[in-house]
């Protein structure tokens, strides 16, 4: 069967039955006054949702959808019989839009929901109901009123709980078929899957829980490449997501984390919100040869990332306990602890940025050491002042012992003189002698004047 997700489709109700204009004609029975009827309601056009349908594969063929028209009047006081609704079923999830303005009219999400998408006409009212004591004979009656009509645009988005992406090949439909009793086709070449599936999955405790399979995603399906992006529509309103990542993938020129990054890049394009969902990581194919040895790479920049793997393999079923376990704790309690791990530490790039701040931390300091220096003589403040004549009072006796210690350096000069400069000293030394040498004497002819003077005194 043909998986149809979005049809254009016409509605039109129907009218209502006009009423009838009639009098009484019998025989024992004289005037016997108006006896038309009312007219019958048309039919409306009414969807509901069923969830044995999966597809609005109906609507494709068929476009135009009219409900019929109610009966008119008669006469002997018959009134016309209404039609019946139009009852058109549409799958579980489809939401209804008009096609002019693209307003939402309807989700119809839950099962057995209905929706009015067109109501009929009303029946009009025959003679009968206008005669009165004035106006005995009404030879008139209303007409019905035309039912609605509109051009509608049917979305169906599959109701999913648990929904898989991945690119091509990554081993969705393989899960599914693993953990449900659905049979999607299975095949070894990219693109198999070319409609979503769904499959009721049977859990502990009489849980279940409805996983939904989404065709491939490449690099840029939000372009329209591949597939496009046109189905994820049906996880959006998916509670939890799972990302199929091909450990497989470096055969075919792809790395694993490259994959994953291109599909969150490639759901923000589609949807903001739809990219903030819990995302279960779940590489696949551990079967391979060579899978163990890169699943430890991608671990390990998974966590630099901040979220926890669940390895598995669809093929031989492992790791599909845990990953169910895991999906359905967050799916039936909401608690996402399990999918986020601490990122380690990174004391490598911590020692590269110790060594880079020493080399510039005297180049920081010296700026500030300069800036001191000019910023002290500009202090003006009366603290400042008395702080720096304590300082200079403090340096005088400083100069002083360095005054005293000027000789020491003239002696030290002295000694290393030559023999000349010696000479000349002695010379000054022996003149200055000689001109004391006369004032010695004075005192000498002083007293010999006085002895004679005593002498003649006493002759």
């Amino acid at each position: 069967m043909k998986f149809v997700d979005e049809v254009r489709t016409y509605v039109k109700a129907g009218d209502g039955g006009h009423g009838a204009v009639a009098f009484r004609r019998e025989k024992f029975i004289e005037r016997g006054g108006p006896s038309g009827g009312d007219g019958g309601n048309g039919g409306s056009v009414v969807f509901v949702a069923d969830p044995q349908l999966t597809t609005l594969l109906d609507f494709r063929y068929q476009q135009h959808h009219r409900a019929r028209s109610g009966e008119n009047g008669m006469g002997s006081d018959c009134n016309g019989r209404a039609s019946e609704d139009m009852i058109l079923k549409v799958p579980t999830g489809t939401l209804i839009r008009d096609a002019n303005t693209s307003e939402l009219l309807a989700d119809l999400s839950d099962p057995g929901q209905r929706f009015v998408a067109a109501k009929g006409g009303r029946g009009g009212l025959g003679n009968m109901n206008f005669a009165t004591s004035t106006r005995q004979t009404p030879r008139f009656a209303q007409e019905g009123t035309k039912g609605e009509e509109r051009t509608l645009l049917l979305e169906l988005k599959l109701l999913a709980d648990v929904g898989l992406l991945g690119f091509p090949n990554a081993g969705k439909s393989t899960l599914v078929s693993r953990v449900s009793r659905a049979r999607p086709k299975v095949a070894d070449y990219p693109f198999t899957t070319l409609v979503p599936n769904l499959g009721m999955v049977q859990y502990k405790d009489n849980l279940s829980f409805v996983m939904a399979d989404i065709p491939g995603l490449i690099e840029g399906a939000s372009e329209g490449v591949g597939l496009g992006h046109q189905f994820l529509r049906h996880v959006e309103r998916c509670k939890v997501l799972i990302h199929l990542i091909d450990l497989g993938a470096e055969v075919e020129g792809r790395d694993p984390v490259g994959d994953y990054e291109i599909l969150n890049r490639e759901l923000e394009k589609y949807s903001a919100e739809l990219a903030k969902k819990p995302q279960v990581v779940a590489p696949n194919k551990l079967d391979l040869p060579d899978a163990r040895a890169r699943l430890e790479g991608f671990t390990a920049a998974m966590r630099e990332r901040g979220f926890a793997v669940f390895p598995v393999s669809t093929a031989t079923g492992e790791g599909l306990q845990a990953l169910l376990d895991v999906t359905a704790e967050v799916l039936f309690t909401g608690r996402t602890d399990k999918l986020h791990v601490e990122p380690p530490e990174k004391p490598a790039r911590k020692v590269a940025l110790g060594k880079e701040q020493a080399k510039q931390a005297p180049a920081a300091k010296a700026p500030d050491r300069k800036a001191a220096s000019k910023q002290a003589p500009a202090a003006k403040t009366p603290a400042r002042k008395a702080v720096v004549k304590k300082a200079a009072a403090k340096k005088v006796p400083a100069k002083k012992a360095a005054a005293k210690k000027v000789p020491v350096r003239k002696a030290a000069a002295a000694k290393q003189a030559p023999a000349k400069k010696a000479a000349s000293k002695k010379a000054v030394a022996k003149k200055a002698a000689a001109k004391k040498a006369p004032a010695k004497k004075a005192p000498a002819k002083q007293a010999a004047a006085k002895s004679a003077r005593v002498k003649g005194r006493r002759s």
